[in-house]
């Protein structure tokens, strides 16, 4: 975590999704939370939880931002009285400003890949020209970001903030520091 975080990866998200490879214990997110800098912010992800799920969760860890990953409505997501991220997964019939109308509130749009049954994480990019260049919330990118491709999608897109996981773990779940480094130049050489 220390590694990461020198290298300017400043929102870290532990994801409470049961079915995801990536899932983090609550004793383990406990610890990851007590030991951030301060300033740093955490992003929980939800699919689809039930209000007392992510209410534990709370109880239990500081979180600045909710990341909803499923078909949580725009009232489910403002339910808790926190800022948050709503994931759209896209494709061609994706209308995404009327998503930006709907969740007005929320603090971005993350967008990713649609593969049915699937509620992220599938390792997909998806056609980065159905982002319309005005749509009035920041948009977080995702779907299938690697070292080789981030630096054209932020250049094409242009983003907030680009999301990854698969594309810099070893094995699911497991990151691996060497992509992650070539992540973080493909991030820097976008403005270039």
């Amino acid at each position: 975590m220390h590694w990461l975080l020198r290298r300017t990866v400043v929102t870290p998200s532990e994801v409470f999704y049961r079915s995801s490879p990536r899932n983090i214990e609550l004793q383990r997110a406990r610890e990851i939370a007590a030991a951030l800098p301060p300033f740093i912010s955490i992003v929980g992800l939800f699919v689809d939880a039930a209000p007392s799920e992510v209410e534990a969760v709370l109880a239990e860890i500081r979180l600045d931002v909710l990341q909803f990953h499923g078909d949580e409505s725009p009232e489910a997501c403002r339910l808790y009285g926190m800022s948050y991220m709503k994931a759209i997964r896209v494709r061609k019939d994706t209308n995404l400003l009327q998503y930006a109308t709907q969740y007005h509130d929320a603090r971005a749009l993350l967008l990713d890949a649609y593969l049915p049954g699937m509620a992220g994480g599938t390792g997909q990019v998806f056609d980065w020209d159905l982002v319309p260049p005005q749509l009035p919330l920041p948009v977080v990118l995702a779907g299938g970001l690697n070292p080789d491709n981030v630096a054209e999608a932020i250049r094409q897109v242009r983003p907030y903030a680009v999301d990854v996981s698969g594309g810099v773990e070893q094995t699911k779940g497991i990151k691996d520091a060497g992509k992650i480094a070539a992540f973080m130049r493909g991030v820097q050489n976008a403005a270039l």
